[in-house]
């Protein structure tokens, strides 16, 4: 078990950025072009992460720490929220998957952003396309995986917590 809150914030901090790391090789190097679902998934990972760095440099305790731990938790079920539904999405069959939406600069740059954010994630024909696989699971699968392991830690720790002092 976990004995020190630095530890803590340093896995939140860690786990995502290495997350996001591998998304943007996939993206530039291996030229997986992330879909309007899979860039909200990774405002998720940074928002876990933040929230894993500023724990890490406060080096809290007690009920700021919780509050951190809870903070990355919320932020970790959203993006598991936004991950399931992609996986939803790529077990549609080919004829029950939505038409394919303009890219996310586009709508931010002509829809007000409320409404943007509705047609996210109600998700598109592109996030229903599965091009990467690892041990039966895509992306997205991995992705809702990686959330909920970071949304139960941040929950344990916050639930633990640490003395001041």
């Amino acid at each position: 078990m976990i004995q020190s809150p630095r530890v803590a914030f340093a896995l939140t901090l860690t786990v995502p950025l290495a997350l996001l790391g591998y998304g943007y090789y996939l993206e530039y190097v291996e030229y997986l072009i992330p879909c309007n679902l899979c860039k909200l998934q990774r405002v998720a990972f940074m928002a876990v992460a933040a929230f894993g760095l500023i724990g890490l440099l406060h080096n809290s305790r007690g009920t700021v720490s919780r509050v951190y731990h809870v903070l990355a938790s919320l932020a970790a079920t959203v993006g598991a929220v936004i991950a399931w539904r992609q996986v939803w999405l790529q077990g549609l069959p080919p004829e029950e998957v939505p038409e394919c939406s303009p890219g996310l600069e586009f709508m931010l740059e002509t829809t007000p952003w409320l409404q943007v954010f509705q047609e996210v994630l109600i998700g598109s024909g592109s996030c229903a396309e599965i091009d990467w696989i690892f041990a039966g699971l895509s992306i997205a699968g991995w992705a809702l995986v990686w959330f909920a392991a970071l949304a139960i830690g941040s929950v344990i720790m916050a639930m633990r917590g640490y003395r001041a002092g």
